[in-house]
């Protein structure tokens, strides 16, 4: 299997050196480092030269902050996964990374193992969230009002609505499956269609627009 290609944006040296050598760190392999850049509007330029698979996108930096290279470079660059990593969890910024096109929100205390894995799950396509942030991003969810369903949720197929019922759960691809009785791989082309279909950047926006539109509830 081919390496994952991965450009880390932090304005810190030593905390990009740290990520870097936990990403290479893994004795199976798997995860191979394109790049460095030292704030947003580097890391968006940097990830248009080199086209990686998942950018490790801090969010607190000078100039351009996180959020907003996140923003321009999912519009930049759409087949390329963005996961947060920082040290901040507010609920603003963690809704702000995720509106913007963010896969995944992970804060720098998880271990190499949990940083690999959610790495591994971006360049899938799949969420990739710390468990106290998922908790309190489900939380939000539940908690605000129901709105009258997004109206392109009326793209969708009994099938793909089935579908993004069960993403809005919050599991991976390999879950969804086992629970419709189909494959992986089936369930990815569904959630492809899917996001397509809501115009959503990301997994993590189709599940925002499924809980908007009281699914997954």
């Amino acid at each position: 299997m081919a390496d994952v290609r991965v450009v880390v944006v932090d304005d810190q040296p030593l905390i990009r050196a740290g990520i870097v050598a936990l990403l290479t760190g893994d004795p199976g392999g798997g995860i191979a480092v394109a790049g460095e850049a030292s704030d947003g509007a580097a890391g968006v330029a940097l990830a248009r030269r080199v086209a990686p698979d998942v950018v490790l996108m801090d969010i607190r930096m000078p100039g351009l902050d996180g959020i907003a290279a996140t923003r321009q470079l999912r519009a930049a660059c759409p087949g390329t996964a963005v996961l947060m990593l920082t040290t901040f969890d507010t609920d603003d910024e963690v809704l702000g990374a995720l509106r913007a096109g963010a896969h995944g929100y992970l804060l720098k205390d998880a271990s190499g193992e949990a940083l690999r894995a959610a790495v591994h799950a971006a360049a899938r396509g799949e969420p990739a969230l710390a468990p106290g942030v998922a908790r309190r991003v489900m939380d939000r969810a539940v908690a605000a009002p129901v709105a009258a369903p997004d109206p392109r949720i009326g793209l969708l197929t009994a099938r793909e609505l089935e579908v993004l019922r069960e993403v809005a759960r919050g599991d991976d691809n390999a879950a969804v499956a086992a629970r419709l009785r189909l494959s992986p791989d089936t369930v990815r082309t569904y959630v492809s269609r899917i996001l397509t279909k809501l115009g959503a950047a990301s997994r993590a926006q189709a599940v925002a627009i499924a809980h908007r539109s009281g699914l997954g509830q």
